[in-house]
């Protein structure tokens, strides 16, 4: 099958939709499907507003529509709501090309913490794009609750999944003499950003050393308010799952992620969760004897001390990629591309290969 994705959201940013959207790249092409991946790379960029690792297309219109036209996927997937979804969101309407969205991030919310946009206007824009989506995607019921509250449908399940070979436990002292502050280790990794409520974890009086992976805009300032934090940076790959396995315990202050992959890569690395007992950790952790949910986040990330590390590992092993791909499979809408496609498109003139950014 013939399957486009369009997502505003890609390398060198690293984030949690960024890395679920080559995952399922990469799952997909092992199960023989042919893809492209229409992304910023192809197409003259801006920096986002206050968020200048975010690149944003610049009237992408004409390519979009020569990329569709050439590739005649069986299925186009919207990943994202910028200027790239946008495009794509405007050629299937104009021609009654069916699609499907996602909602990966709560842009409502975001919107809210950073311009103090109501959050009742922002999902009235979120309506409005994936309104005529066949199906939107969301990764867990917590956020699926909260859309039907908004006044959405067509909602589906696509869940998520971790690595357990790179995700996995490693010798303690893996980063000694890098990290050199006393346990216990509490880790935070993603982005660095207002809407991650990275203050509620740096302003905690706990023992030992916190130390904060990632990159975003308010790095700088956060670690010159923040000297005794360890702060390491964008990581990637085998650098970033050490960084996950060295720790005492990952603590995880956003209100607004709609699941927080980290939360299984923390718990593959053998490292128990504290959050907050709201959508993302509620659905990831629930119960479960592998993570502490509380208001009080300094008594869950004290109480995530105790917990056992091959609990944690046990229960994200039964988290895999293949369902989470078959699910994304269940969920699109294929149809024949004859039906909406020009017969002899010329050439596609950008960067994009199948099977490529």
């Amino acid at each position: 099958m013939r399957i486009l994705v369009v997502t505003d959201a890609w390398f060198p940013q690293v984030n949690g939709v960024v890395r679920t959207l080559d995952t399922l790249k990469a799952r997909l092409e092992e199960r023989g499907h042919d893809l492209i991946y229409v992304t910023p790379q192809s197409f003259r960029t801006i920096p986002c507003p206050t968020y200048s690792e975010i690149r944003l297309a610049v009237l992408p219109g004409r390519t979009m529509a020569r990329a569709i036209e050439t590739f005649q996927p069986c299925v186009i997937h919207i990943a994202t709501e910028g200027p790239l979804g946008l495009s794509a969101r405007r050629y299937c309407l104009k021609r009654g090309v069916p699609f499907t969205t996602a909602f990966h991030t709560k842009f409502p919310e975001y919107l809210h913490a950073r311009f103090r946009v109501p959050v009742s206007w922002g999902y009235k824009g979120m309506r409005w794009f994936h309104g005529p989506s066949k199906t939107i995607m969301v990764a867990t019921q917590g956020i699926e609750d909260e859309l039907l509250r908004w006044g959405f449908s067509h909602i589906r399940r696509w869940t998520r999944g971790v690595d357990t070979e790179l995700f996995r436990p490693r010798p303690k002292d893996s980063l000694d003499g890098v990290i050199t502050g006393p346990r216990p280790w509490f880790v935070y990794v993603g982005r660095v950003a207002v809407e991650k409520n990275i203050g509620a974890f740096l302003d905690l009086d706990l023992p030992g050393t916190k130390i904060v992976v990632g990159g975003g805009p308010q790095l700088e300032s956060l670690r010159a308010r923040h000297p005794k934090v360890h702060f390491a940076g964008e990581r990637l790959g085998e650098e970033l799952a050490t960084y996950f396995s060295v720790g005492d315990a990952f603590v995880f202050p956003s209100r607004t992620d709609t699941f927080g992959l980290v939360l299984l890569e923390a718990l593959a690395s053998g490292l128990p969760v504290a959050a907050y007992p709201v959508p993302g950790p509620l659905d990831v952790i629930g119960d479960a004897p592998v993570g502490a949910l509380d208001e009080d986040l300094k008594a869950a990330a004290l109480r995530a001390l105790t917990i056992d590390p091959a609990a944690c590992r046990a229960f994200a092993q039964a988290r895999s990629w293949e369902t989470s791909v078959d699910q994304f499979l269940a969920n699109v809408h294929p149809f024949p591309p004859a039906d909406f496609f020009p017969s002899d498109t010329a050439p596609l003139e950008t960067a994009m290969e199948r099977g490529a950014p």
